[in-house]
């Protein structure tokens, strides 16, 4: 059973992921049927912990006091060298079958404890691809909230963290205790889809401005069928050389390239106007729909519907269409 939680204190730790940690596991809701946690913070010098935002956060107890934790929770922190101590504490924690849980980029602290080695694990977007880079024995997984691996969960970024641990109480003590806490927080108590649909649309590198007019030219004529015989025309080009250089300048072939500007268009649609489903579809190019929607599972892991409720910048929504 999920009973001692210890959460870390880490030098440069971001105060938002430590304080979802906080605030999961830290606060007695048995007024309302919730769980009730041994709590500890704990630092590997006591004393005050500088945070993220430069402020001190004051922390009495050693690491000691996680020893015999079921769950050892550690928040993001600024990347950098970990005291050894808390390596092995984190080692020692596996050892022993306890779980491990971390925060967006508390991943990295895992990682060089060797926990992540052999496992599946996340981290927020923006570091996936430093993840992958620095400890390569572990498979990242760019686009998921959270991952669960032989009791080492690790989240995505900042709200994620929340996921990561109404998942791990839901595993532990079931829904109900999740469910608590969940409304307490006021967050959905599970939440579908992935960071994907977070991250911001990269801007294509290319070596020169060679196809600035034909992309340029194609996101004005997103909503029309664009076969490459059309671009390469536009190109001045054979439809073989287009396809090859396109591919070599842009990083995709044209066909990827289109439907990725069509899925950026038609989320911007869903966030910035009430237009239905199927005039969106028509608009960002994909045709129905239902072609969009298939778009948004395979690349966001989401629907539009979905996409909206959490995105809409315009109040009421439209789900009709």
């Amino acid at each position: 059973m999920l009973r001692k939680i210890a959460v870390l204190a880490l030098p440069e730790m971001a105060p938002f992921e430590f304080g979802v940690l906080c605030e999961v596991f830290g606060i007695d809701r048995s007024d309302t049927g919730g769980p009730v946690f041994d709590f500890h913070i704990v630092a590997a010098d006591p004393g005050p912990v500088r945070t993220k935002l430069g402020f001190d956060i004051v922390i009495d107890e050693g690491l000691e006091n996680a020893d015999d934790a079921d769950l050892i929770a550690v928040p993001a922190f600024y990347f950098g060298p970990l005291d050894p101590r808390i390596l092995e504490l984190l080692r020692r924690a596996e050892a022993r079958g306890a779980w491990i849980l971390s925060v967006c980029s508390g991943a990295f602290a895992l990682a060089e404890a060797g926990i992540l080695d052999g496992r599946r694990s996340t981290t927020h977007w923006m570091y996936t691809d430093r993840l992958t880079r620095d400890y390569p024995a572990t498979t990242v997984d760019p686009d998921v909230l959270f991952v669960e691996d032989r009791h080492v969960i690790t989240g995505a970024g900042t709200a994620a963290g929340i996921d990561a641990c109404l998942h791990l109480v839901r595993t532990e003590l079931g829904a109900a205790a999740a469910n608590v806490i969940a409304r307490r927080m006021v967050v959905p108590p599970q939440r579908d889809g992935g960071q994907a649909q977070y991250i911001e649309a990269p801007i294509p590198e290319r070596q020169s401005d060679s196809f600035a007019a034909v992309t340029e030219w194609m996101l004005a004529h997103l909503a029309e069928d664009l076969p490459v015989d059309v671009l390469a025309a536009k190109a001045l080009m054979s439809e073989r050389t287009f396809a090859r250089r396109f591919r070599a300048e842009m990083g995709a072939t044209p066909a990827a390239w289109l439907n990725r500007q069509r899925l950026i268009r038609a989320q911007q649609l869903l966030e910035r106007t009430d237009l239905g489903l199927e005039q969106i579809a028509s608009e960002s190019g994909f045709g129905s729909s239902a072609v969009m929607r298939h778009h948004f599972l395979k690349v966001l892991h989401t629907t539009p519907n979905a996409y909206r409720r959490t995105f809409s910048c315009t109040g009421d929504v439209v789900l009709a269409g």
